[in-house]
């Protein structure tokens, strides 16, 4: 398949340590909120492992009778034991060992019906005396079965019961309050989780686009604005998402996997290895999940990017397609495009969709692996039905970890994939800005020296190129389209750098001035003029600290008098690239911007090009007052800014070809002369 020009970098390890550790870093700021997140984390989890346990206590200690009776040769050692004759006792279960239990179980000796013993003295022996047909003499007391014990008045059974009764309202508080905690712990850790990732997301977007804002123009060149947008938002989103729903969590789900498994095998060892014996399957569902779910994810980011790439061109470009009335070529690529994410999205769902039913099936099917055996457990006597309720609770416990891991690593790997393309721009080298000469004075004296320049490799632009521009002086630079002026411009600005030769700006090669400053000797009036949301006054200081009557008055000098008739004058708003002005209007506003920063050297890179007769009178008479006293370099086809200009030259196929004045240069009839029989003749 050929590369498509939006297609996004396909990257990402399902875990990759040197990244790891490089998304860490934006969390050392906050590592005490972090770590507070882990604990409250922790915190909860114990609560959530505690609250089945409270469970089994209320059904074994205080809703399940106590007692039953056990056929032994002997009297056994545990239980309370009291003699029923015939080899039976009657013992209290909850003073046995689950081990004993199961060897009573195992012999056939445990029956399973279950039995409340009344102690003599106790509250309980009045009742037992009142009803004596539902009570069973022994030594010491009565005893009682759950069938005969709902035969009761509800009287009765509330004073046989008592002491369960206040077991399970402390119980019931106890679990409210467990309830209540975990409330609020849950809330403090959601809010601190999702507050210590959006600081994470903002220190990383900040540091993005302040890094974007330093890069060379040549990284502009060849990487598509749409997927720079995805690195600052989406890319930015993944990586918050593995910080609050995936990093902190993974604790959670481990020590709950952990917890639980030492908490069934606590219970019975048996019924464990039950649950244990549907692992395989489980860890073969997540690892083809994590297979497929990798492939799907790196389609869907790939044709994301392609998407954002395609709307930000097209909305961007949206004049020209509707000038040439392209809309439906344009909405077919569209559908393409979109198609393809639409396919990757549903591959990406299906992958889901199986994967999550598949894990509750197996959940479920190991809930009714433990309710059979469990229950038979139960009947024989070894297994309390308290621990068999709270093992199915715990059941569920142990997949939904599982399941989130599984999850998880989705997100883990997205954010891989995010990390490495964020890292990747981050690692691109920025421009050497700083560090340079500053000069106490600046004259603007210009001097190419034998400059080579190539955008790629050596397909040359400028083949030795060399000039000088003395300070004051108006050089006005033409030639025919492609012949590499405005080339001359962009290394001027040092916005490139130069492969061969010199380039010297008052004798100093540009590279050893600090780039700023260099750039703030300069200003530069293009053609396509770009003005940013905001107001008028905003567009004319470009948020500098400019006073506003030296903007407002900069506005003047141009004669840019259409501002004072808006509604809102100075603080009128302009829209996105400044679409409700004309052309030369905004233009006009370039040459505001250009006298308000006060350079010492003027560019005109076409500046007049879109201007027409009537507004290029309104300007000439403020471009010679702009012009005066600074080093003016003209890029333009208006023959009034090339005849007024003290030197011209003449630019073809990379090379100066002629220079001099306009009278000289068609008193020679060379190309410049052709150039003005063609262009400049008419307007004569």
């Amino acid at each position: 398949m050929p590369h498509d020009a939006h297609d996004d970098e396909v990257l990402g390890k399902a875990f990759d340590l040197r990244l790891m550790r490089r998304l860490l870093r934006f969390l050392v700021p906050y590592w005490r909120w972090f770590g507070i997140c882990v604990i409250l984390i922790l915190i909860l989890t114990g609560i959530q492992l505690g609250l089945p346990y409270i469970t089994k206590i209320a059904i074994d200690e205080f809703l399940t009778l106590p007692n039953a009776v056990v056929t032994l040769s002997a009297p056994p050692a545990v239980g309370d034991p009291i003699d029923l004759g015939n080899g039976r006792y009657l013992v209290d279960l909850r003073k046995v060992d689950s081990g004993t239990r199961t060897g009573w179980e195992e012999a056939g000796a445990l029956g399973q019906t279950r039995y409340l013993f009344v102690a003599d003295g106790s509250p309980g022996a009045a009742v037992a005396e009142e009803y004596p047909d539902q009570f069973s003499p022994v030594s010491g007391g009565w005893m009682i079965s759950a069938t005969e014990l709902r035969a009761l008045p509800p009287q009765a059974v509330t004073t046989l019961r008592g002491e369960a009764i206040s077991g399970v309202t402390r119980l019931a508080v106890l679990f409210a309050f467990a309830l209540l905690i975990r409330f609020v712990f849950g809330v403090g850790q959601v809010y601190l989780l999702q507050l210590t990732g959006q600081r994470v997301m903002y220190d990383m977007r900040r540091q993005i686009f302040s890094h974007i804002l330093r890069l060379p123009l040549s990284y502009f060149d060849r990487t598509p604005v749409g997927r720079l947008v995805t690195r600052v938002t989406n890319d930015v989103a993944a990586i918050n998402e593995m910080y609050t729903s995936m990093l902190v969590n993974l604790f959670r789900d481990l020590f709950l996997i952990v917890g639980v498994l030492v908490i069934m095998f606590g219970f019975d060892w048996r019924l464990g290895l039950v649950v244990l014996t549907l692992f395989p399957g489980i860890v073969l569902a997540a690892f083809e999940f994590r297979n497929r779910v990798r492939v799907a994810y790196r389609a869907v980011r790939r044709q994301i990017a392609r998407l954002n790439a395609y709307l930000q061109e097209s909305i961007s470009g949206i004049r020209i397609i509707q000038v040439f009335v392209q809309e439906a070529r344009a909405n077919a690529r569209f559908r393409e495009i979109n198609v393809g994410k639409y396919r990757a999205d549903m591959r990406q769902l299906l992958t889901f969709a199986v994967f999550r039913p598949l894990m509750s099936f197996l959940s479920s099917f190991a809930i009714a692996l433990v309710i059979w055996y469990g229950g038979l457990r139960v009947l024989g006597g070894s297994l309390s039905l308290g621990a068999l309720t709270a093992f199915i609770q715990y059941v569920r416990m142990l997949f939904n970890p599982i399941l989130d891991l599984a999850q998880g690593y989705n997100v883990l790997q997205g954010a891989m994939a995010a990390a490495e393309r964020i890292f990747l721009l981050l690692d691109e080298p920025e421009e050497d800005r700083g560090g340079g000469i500053i000069p106490d004075r600046f004259e603007g004296r210009i001097e190419f020296r034998d400059v080579w320049f190539a955008y790629k490799d050596e397909d040359w632009i400028l083949k030795g190129v060399s000039f000088t521009v003395s300070p004051g002086e108006r050089v006005a630079i033409v030639g025919p389209t492609g012949g590499g002026k405005t080339t001359i411009i962009r290394l001027l600005l040092r916005l490139y750098p130069i492969q061969k030769g010199e380039i010297l700006i008052d004798g100093i090669p540009i590279e050893k001035y600090d780039v700023g400053f260099l750039r703030r000797q300069m200003a530069v009036v293009l053609q396509d003029v770009f003005l940013f949301s905001g107001d008028i006054l905003t567009n004319i200081r470009l948020w500098s600290d400019i006073p506003e009557e030296d903007a407002v008055a900069a506005a003047r000098f141009v004669s840019a008098d259409f501002v004072e008739d808006l509604p809102d004058q100075y603080r009128t708003e302009v829209k996105e690239r400044g679409v409700t002005l004309s052309f030369g209007e905004r233009q006009l506003l370039s040459f505001a911007r250009a006298v308000a920063f006060n350079p010492r050297i003027l560019i005109l890179d076409e500046a007049t090009a879109s201007i027409d007769s009537h507004t290029e009178d309104l300007i000439q008479r403020s471009l010679e007052k702009i012009m005066t006293g600074r080093t003016s370099i003209i890029i333009a086809h208006r023959l009034s800014t090339i005849r007024a200009a003290d030197k011209i030259l003449v630019v073809s196929k990379g090379k100066i070809v002629e220079q001099g004045t306009h009278s000289e240069l068609l008193a020679r009839r060379g190309l410049y002369a052709a150039l003005y029989e063609l262009q400049f003749a008419a307007v004569e």
